[in-house]
């Protein structure tokens, strides 16, 4: 009861708020800052505000140099929405005691999904997404100099480590500039859940201006790129959201990839509420292999799909995403970790097998 009430005062005293600001001072409590070089990178996405969240001690426990929030790093997307409550979520989620102690303590990057954007399979439409952003720029403790806060969406791109040594963490935000989806006229029927493909040429996935630079973020140097997504890329089998909704824009994806020569593509993603490993092998420059991994509070534990690029079974359990990169070995080590911290689905790529051939 005690915590219930402190949770509740802390929501409360975020209530209430006028218009928010783009351009907030920098926090007090700033997070740590980011590392030179990262070898070792969790990932994880869907964690609910009114659950506890134990394995954000595995995570750390785990000694990532750097952890990437995968979105619905809170879950608030009514019919009705509201700053106040947006805020209430926000405070709820910070006063949970195993997440406040993980990020005063690992260095993180953030994206969102759907639940923190604040419209369930929300897109371009949405009415208030200018003051989700602010919220959610708030909450991440982005400094007032922040590029996000002067860019349509939450977009962004790190870089970490020397030349031969170099991570690039690329952050696409699949909400901001979305077109609309194009709902099936199937509701629950395999593969035709929610939404089916559109090639419309005139809808997009990113906008004109996150197209254009992810095309300049591509052509930096780098070893190794996780292209993080809100909703899975490479996947097929199911009609939720998924790039393939969008089939021309996912093409154009990977056309950019090969445009550009960026060796060294990883994909992450999240949304589902399981996690799994994928593997694309047509219409791509080099196989491409995305990792979801969703699932940090109340995975879907009956899930499931056709998977036929799934190159492993899904797994329904509390869980995160690790990325090792091993650079004597040149390859890259994926997993899907449990509660415990095991690995329960693993996956490695040579170096030499992300690259475009010539």
């Amino acid at each position: 009861m005690q915590r219930r009430e402190l949770l509740g005062l802390a929501a409360l005293s975020l209530g209430g708020c006028a218009a928010p600001t783009l351009q907030p001072p920098s926090p007090p409590d700033a997070p740590p800052p980011l590392p030179a070089s990262a070898s070792r990178i969790s990932f994880a996405s869907c964690a609910h505000q009114t659950l506890a969240q134990p394995i954000w001690d595995t995570i750390a426990a785990d000694k990532p140099d750097l952890h990437i929030f995968g979105g619905d790093n809170i879950y608030y997307s009514p019919p009705q929405w509201s700053l106040e409550e947006l805020q209430r979520a926000y405070a709820l989620e910070a006063a949970e005691p195993h997440f406040a102690r993980f990020r005063r303590a690992v260095p993180h990057v953030a994206l969102w999904d759907d639940n923190d954007y604040g419209a369930n399979d929300g897109g371009a439409e949405f009415k208030f997404k200018n003051e989700s952003k602010a919220a959610f720029l708030e909450f991440f403790k982005a400094p007032a100099n922040d590029a996000r806060r002067t860019r349509g969406g939450i977009y962004d791109a790190r870089v970490f480590g020397e030349a031969g040594r170099r991570v690039q963490v690329i952050i696409l935000d699949t909400r901001w500039s979305r077109s609309s989806w194009t709902v099936t006229d199937q509701r629950g029927a395999p593969g035709k859940e929610r939404y089916v493909p559109d090639a419309d040429p005139a809808k997009t996935m990113l906008g004109a201006e996150q197209w254009s630079w992810l095309e300049a973020q591509l052509r930096e140097q780098a070893d190794v790129r996780l292209v993080v997504s809100g909703i899975q890329v490479i996947v097929e089998g199911h009609g939720w959201e998924r790039w393939g909704n969008l089939p021309l824009e996912r093409q154009r994806l990977y056309d950019l990839i090969a445009k550009t020569r960026a060796s060294g593509v990883v994909l992450l993603s999240g949304d589902r509420h399981f996690g799994a490993i994928y593997r694309q092998t047509q219409g791509v420059p080099y196989p491409l292999v995305e990792v979801t991994a969703s699932g940090l509070t109340h995975p879907w534990k009956e899930a499931k799909e056709a998977g036929p690029n799934r190159i492993s079974e899904l797994f329904t359990e509390v869980h995160y995403g690790m990325v090792e990169v091993d650079w004597p070995a040149r390859t890259v080590n994926l997993s899907l970790r449990d509660i415990k911290g095991v690995a329960q689905r693993q996956h490695r790529i040579a170096f030499d097998d992300m690259k475009a051939s010539t």
